[in-house]
């Protein structure tokens, strides 16, 4: 029996709803979508509930509209802008010595418990990128494996929670729940990457309207990620300040003329900023200029985030770059020569069933991305928001999952369990401790009455 998913993807111009229907079998069906400007939102990232959760309801009534669909809960992207990242690690025993889920399930939460976590952060993403059985190293999927150890390498994505809580606000406000929250870089990856690709390593640049979201994706995860405050609609400023003509207008001149490409030394003429009555002729050679000197510096900016990561040497596939900032004409001959001769692909999401023409977009990503992942086209393993441990044969009727509760309350995660005889020595300790506590404040008693009568005699 299918069932119907709704994702909502908030982005720093556009807010995207789709909704598909998924089979049992995970085959996805797109039965409707919609798309809305974006308001209330700075850098993708809510400052106003009351407009963003009125930009979330055009898109979602467009939507449902076309769908035919009324659905309760979401999945929702939310922006890199406020994420934080670290690594973090865990190692438990393996009593009954084959790994099942319940044994990685176990190590990636003690993993997370090792991980020093701000208060002001929520977990977002908790994805295993190396695991280790006994000695050996680096095992792609160690379930089903003998070993007496088990032990995880963890990249840990966090975003401050008032963050957070303000997303699920807008959400509800637009009248659906938040069943579940996706970093936006995680999900275009998840749109647009090969099985070639994620083996061998790769960066995913999501370039958008006003931001851009980098994720490397190495080791069957992700490994590093990075929010970077730069998009399309920073050229459209500098056309805008460079040519004196209004910001609509400019934009109008990027979509038409912007090509990084040797330019001609053809005229055009442009409103002028202030006085739209009157007009001036502007060279394509200056419009050219503009727009190459601002791709470049974005590139250039990307390049460095690439070096801070550490692991270039990881990225045997190169970068593959989506988003509607790379719709610019020659950036992909730029990026290779910014990014030192690196492979680089430019990506459209992934085809799906129904997948409407304006959604084969590389601008859709993040939204198609969502989808997928509803389909259970994640991470092999991973705990997400929700604490919920997700992986690629998740069965709903699978049995109890193990809680950070569980996890916290052993003292050790690689120490033998306690006998039975131990655990009936503490609890007796324990027990008799309150005794012990109220004779102590019996002899105080004694000897205060004891002193006060001394004091008297004298």
């Amino acid at each position: 029996m299918s069932r119907t998913v709704l994702a909502i993807d908030i982005g720093s111009t556009k807010v995207c709803a789709i909704i598909a229907d998924i089979s049992d079998d995970n085959d996805i069906k797109v039965t409707g979508a919609g798309v809305s400007k974006a308001q209330g939102l700075k850098k993708g990232s809510i400052t106003n509930i009351e407009l963003a959760s009125k930009s979330i309801k055009n898109a979602l009534n467009d939507a449902k509209r076309v769908s035919g669909a009324n659905i309760e809960s979401a999945i929702v992207s939310i922006s890199g802008a406020y994420a934080k990242s670290l690594n973090s690690s865990g190692i438990v025993n393996i009593i009954n010595k084959e790994i099942g889920i319940k044994e990685i399930e176990r190590v990636m939460h003690t993993s997370l418990y090792n991980a020093n976590i701000p208060n002001d952060y929520e977990v977002l993403h908790t994805l295993p990128y190396n695991f280790k059985v006994d000695d050996q190293d680096f095992i792609e999927d160690p379930l089903g494996m003998n070993a007496s150890r088990l032990e995880v390498e963890t990249h840990i994505i966090t975003t401050q929670k008032s963050n957070l809580h303000n997303l699920k606000k807008a959400v509800k406000a637009a009248g659906v729940d938040v069943e579940n929250i996706i970093l936006s870089g995680y999900a275009s990856a998840i749109a647009t990457l090969n099985e070639d690709e994620k083996e061998l390593g790769v960066a995913v640049i999501d370039m958008g309207g006003n931001t851009s979201n980098l994720v490397i994706h190495s080791g069957n995860s992700i490994r590093y990620n990075d929010f970077l405050g730069v998009g399309s609609n920073h050229i459209t400023n500098d056309l805008s300040m460079a040519l004196h003509t209004p910001l609509n207008v400019a934009d109008s001149v990027k979509m038409t003329y912007g090509s990084l490409h040797t330019p001609t030394n053809d005229l055009i003429e442009l409103p002028i900023i202030g006085d739209e009555n009157s007009t001036h002729e502007v060279s394509l050679e200056v419009v050219h200029n503009v727009i190459y000197a601002r791709v470049e510096e974005t590139l250039m900016i990307i390049a460095q985030s690439l070096e801070k990561s550490g692991l270039k040497e990881h990225i045997g596939a190169g970068v593959v770059l989506t988003g509607g900032f790379t719709k610019m004409d020659g950036i992909r001959e730029l990026a290779v020569a910014i990014f030192d001769n690196m492979p680089v692909r430019l990506a459209k999401p992934i085809e799906m069933d129904g997948l409407f023409d304006t959604l084969r977009d590389p601008a859709y990503s993040g939204a198609v991305g969502l989808i997928r992942y509803a389909a259970g086209k994640y991470s092999p393993y991973e705990i997400d928001v929700n604490k919920k441990m997700r992986h690629s044969n998740e069965n709903p009727l699978e049995s109890e999952k193990v809680s950070l509760e569980d996890i916290t309350s052993k003292p050790i995660a690689i120490e033998e369990p306690l006998q039975e005889e131990e655990i009936f020595d503490i609890k007796n300790e324990l027990t008799s401790l309150p005794e012990k506590k109220s004779k102590k404040g019996d002899d105080i008693s004694v000897f205060s009455k004891f002193w006060n009568w001394v004091t008297q005699l004298f």
